[in-house]
Order: structure tokens, then C-alpha cells, then sequence
């Protein structure tokens, strides 16, 4: 099936929301087959599988392809979920510098695991388009984009006062490094491409693993965060779904997001951090949102050691409650992996299923959901994680055994999937756990109901033609990319339709 992605302005509500000028449009992302390193691994493997042939290129509303991986019919059944999974290739070629602890490769070594172990047969694989200026600049101030989209390592100098302003630079833990856009733009527009897919309900869970990153700011780089993919794809989703709800299993507060929607009760934003002396020093029990939004931001602020049964006694009850008094349409969870127990940043104890057990518990409730990924600054570690939990996603057993890939000396001594606890002192009481738990509970049983709000018309997606060539062939002619044809909107619904002799014609 080819991806049909909407194209039209923000509602005034998500534009309100975001803080974002008036008239800000969100292109149409454009998503084309991610096959070449899939074939590469295939070739390299000899696997034995057969695979079913991919379908055929169709031109996307914007110009690009959406074609499906092999294996896309898995996943359609009454029991199953169908999953879409977004990737660029380019995306783990960045590099934030010497002894900086955010490494992109780690995408590259969490792609590489999901392919060796097959996973990717059993999902519709796509290239996202790189998000545009305009697009960013839904959440973001425009000269925050602009700065971005011009500061390199060559031209530093010209950008000293900027950079100061902007929180970038050689001084921050947000430094300039080549290439600093164009990454920006490839995970962000991975995240979008994925809300995008969910409103046309053209899959059920979308993955894009190199998103996630929940500390930018609307005019402000912040916690090796540059572009809050996170916000802009929940504006994307708001413009279908009168709620939603962005989960957050970081080590760190979800920071960025909770402020570009502490005053709106359309986002709830729920997270599980390390509270006290730890960046970002945000997200205390107390702080509920403000205004419209008061009772709608829930903090679990918690301390070092944090353990599989103990986060399972807080995530568990108050997720229940959420989805019982909140009932969003759809759900946004950011899996950051520096929770994982042997992280080179985070404090916690969590063991890969103890992870993946809240992603398989939100999948749980058959809500439409965007999975991102975040923190995790052991690499080798990271891949094991967003593999297993992609393996979660699909209902797909894998084996302990860590198959063959490009990057298996990073799993050595013991190339094993799953990792081991560390004998470490939980510093989170059982008494502490149940204040934390009650106080939770109380905030969101004083909540009254759902929040219902006036939904503006939806303009029509884009249709694309099922049949044609290669790109572009149809361009202007009868099989092109339409919209409905309809009479024009009047008060008395008797619109007409007609040429302005201004417009040009052929």
C-alpha cells in the first residue's frame, strides 16, 4: 500500500498549543523504500526464506515513492498489530565529537540487529523524508531554525552571540558539528512520517528509533537535543485525535515536551525519571501542568537503583488510571534506554525485559502508537534494547544469541541479548514507591473525565494513483496525485467553483 500523507496548515488549537505563527504549514512528508541494506544483509546472510515480492513503486503526494518492504503481510491479522518502521540510512553517520557520550552510530548498530535477526520481514520499512525548515518551525522559533540551518564548524565565529542565546556550541553539551542540520531534519522527519501514517490509519504502530530527543526547546538547544521531533509529531497526531498522550521511560524528565504542552489538557504527558541532582532537574511530583493543563503533566520523580519490580509497582496502576480517565486517541512513548541497568549516564537497574515490559503493557491497549527512542549512552546496550522491544512490538520471539551482523565484536565477551542486573543498593523504598503511587493516583482521579474539545474539519489527505510508473511519469496528467473534487465552502453550502483570471492554466 502507498503511504498517503495529509498536507494542510495546523489547526488553530495544536498552532495555539505549540506557540508556533500563525499560517505555519506542515508539508507532506514523502516516504520511499528502505531496501538497499536489506538487501545487503540478505546477500550476506544466503538467507534461506523466500521472499515475497515488494510492491511496486507508486508516486507519493509529494513527489516521493512509498513502497513496501517483503513481508508486509505479516501483521494483519485480528490478533496482531500492523507496524511500520522508519529508518535513513544517513542517520548514524553523525558524529557530536571526541568523548561526547551521544554516539549516532548506535542507530546504526540497533538497524543492523533487527535485520540479523529477521525482524524486518515481519514490518513495512520505510525512508522517511528530512523534515523541511518550515516544518520544524511549527513548534520552533524561526531564527532558532534559521541558526540551525546555517552554523557549521567552519563559521563558528560569525554565530558567537547566537550560540550563546541558542544554547549551541563548543561550551554546552548541544555542540556544532557537521552535518548538525541535516541530522535534525532526518529524525524528525522519521517521527512526523510516523504520526502521519498513524492519522491516516495506515498502521497501527509506528517506530522510528532514531527520534525521541525530548529536551529541545522551542528557542533553545538543550541535553544533546537540537530539533523536539517528539512535540512536532504530537501536533502532527492532534490534528486527528482530540487527545493524546506522550509517555516517557527515560532515565531524564521529559523536559521539552512537558513545557510546550504544560498549559493544554489535549496532551498529557506522563514520565518516569531520576529526580534530585540530575539534569534536567525538572519534573517534581508537584509539577501537575497550569491553567487548562493543570492535573494533566504526572511526574514519577524517583532516585538511583531503580529496579524490573519496582518501576513495575508505579508504571502498571497509574497507566490503568490514565487510560481509564484520560482515553487518548493516541499514544506517543519514548523508550530512552539510559534507564537500562550498566548506562554510561543513567543511575537506574532496569533489566531489557523490565524495559520492554511498558512497551509491551502500552501496546496492550490497542491504541494507535508512535514508539520513539531517547537517551542511551551505552551503545552496544541501546541496539539490544530497541531490537528486543521491535522484537515486543511484533510479538516475535528472539533468541538470547546474538546473530552474526556487521557489528558483533560490540557484544562480545558473551554476545548475549539479554543483560544482567548489577548488584547494586535500590535506593527507591517500598514506602517511597507507594507515596509516589497514591499521589499519582489521587491527581488523576481528581481529573473530571476525558477533556472533550471542538475538532475543526480535516481537510482531505492526498490520494495517490495505485497504478503508474516511476516518478514524476504522471505529473499533469489523468493519473496524477488529486484531492476531492467539491464545491467551494459558503455559509449556505451553494459554493461554486471557479477559474480566477489571475490564475494561470494550460
Amino acid at each position: 500500500p502507498a503511504l498517503t500523507p495529509l498536507s494542510y496548515p495546523l489547526t488553530r488549537m495544536a498552532a495555539a498549543i505549540a506557540g508556533a505563527e500563525s499560517g505555519a504549514v506542515s508539508a507532506a512528508p514523502s516516504s520511499e523504500n528502505n531496501t538497499s541494506e536489506i538487501q545487503n544483509h540478505e546477500r550476506q546472510q544466503r538467507s534461506s526464506v523466500t521472499q515475497s515480492t515488494a510492491a511496486s513503486p507508486t508516486p507519493a503526494a509529494s513527489g516521493g515513492r512509498a513502497v513496501v518492504s517483503s513481508g508486509s503481510a505479516v501483521g494483519r491479522g485480528a490478533s496482531r498489530s500492523r507496524v511500520s518502521y522508519f529508518y535513513q540510512s544517513d542517520v548514524g553517520h553523525y558524529y557530536y565529537g571526541p568523548s561526547h557520550p551521544m554516539k549516532p552510530h548506535r542507530l546504526k548498530l540497533a538497524h543492523h540487529l533487527i535485520l540479523s535477526y529477521g525482524l524486518y520481514r515481519k514490518m513495512e520499512v520505510y525512508r522517511p523524508h528530512a523534515a523541511t525548515p518550515g516544518e520544524m518551525m511549527a513548534f520552533h522559533a524561526e531564527d532558532y531554525v534559521n541558526f540551525l540551518s546555517r552554523i557549521t564548524p567552519d563559521n563558528l565565529r560569525s554565530f558567537t552571540g547566537q550560540m550563546s542565546k541558542f544554547n549551541a556550541g563548543d561550551y554546552t553539551d548541544c555542540p556544532v558539528f557537521d552535518g548538525l542540520f541535516e541530522f535534525t531534519s532526518f529524525y524528525t522527519g522519521a517521527s512526523i512520517d510516523g504520526a502521519v501514517k498513524l492519522n491516516n490509519n495506515a498502521t497501527d504502530i509506528a517506530i522510528n528509533w532514531s527520534g525521541g530527543l525530548h529536551h529541545a526547546k522551542k528557542s533553545e538547544a538543550s541535553g544533546f537535543c537540537y530539533i523536539n521531533d517528539i512535540v512536532l509529531a504530537i501536533l502532527e497526531l492532534l490534528k486527528v485525535h482530540a487527545r493524546v498522550l506522550y509517555i516517557d521511560i527515560d532515565v531524564h524528565h521529559g523536559d521539552g515536551v512537558e513545557e510546550a504542552f504544560y498549559c493544554t489538557d489535549r496532551v498529557m504527558t506522563f514520565s518516569l525519571h531520576k529526580y534530585g541532582d540530575f539534569f534536567p532537574g525538572s519534573g517534581d511530583l508537584k509539577d501537575v501542568g497550569a491553567r487548562e493543563g493543570e492535573g494533566f503533566s504526572v511526574n514519577a520523580p524517583l532516585t538511583s537503583g531503580m529496579t524490573d519490580g519496582s518501576y513495575e509497582k508505579i508504571f502498571k496502576p497509574v497507566m490503568d488510571k490514565i487510560m481509564e480517565v484520560y482515553r487518548p486517541g493516541a499514544i506517543v512513548l519514548q523508550c530512552g534506554a539510559d534507564s537500562l541497568t550498566g548506562d554510561r549516564l543513567g543511575c537506574f537497574n532496569l533489566s531489557l525485559r523490565g524495559h520492554a515490559e511498558c512497551v509491551k503493557f502500552v501496546k496492550g491497549f490497542g491504541v494507535p502508537t508512535l514508539v520513539v527512542g531517547g537517551g542511551g549512552y551505552t551503545i552496544r546496550n541501546v541496539a539490544r534494547c530497541w531490537a528486543y522491544e521491535t522484537s515486543v512490538l511484533l510479538e516475535t520471539e528472539i533468541s538470547n544469541e546474538i546473530p552474526y551482523n556487521d557489528y558483533f565484536e560490540y557484544y562480545a565477551p558473551d554476545f548475549q541479548l539479554h543483560l544482567t542486573p548489577e548488584p547494586r543498593e535500590n535506593l527507591n523504598t517500598d514506602a517511597s514507591l507507594e507515596a509516589i503511587r497514591v499521589q499519582l493516583l489521587s491527581q488523576l482521579q481528581g481529573l473530571q473525565g476525558a477533556p472533550s474539545v471542538q475538532m475543526q474539519e480535516v481537510p482531505p489527505a492526498f490520494y495517490t494513483s495505485g497504478s503508474g510508473g516511476g516518478e514524476g511519469e504522471n505529473d499533469g496528467g489523468p493519473d496524477d496525485d488529486f484531492r476531492e473534487r467539491s464545491p467551494g465552502r459558503t455559509s449556505k453550502g451553494d459554493g461554486e467553483r471557479r477559474q480566477h483570471e489571475s490564475e494561470f492554466y494550460d
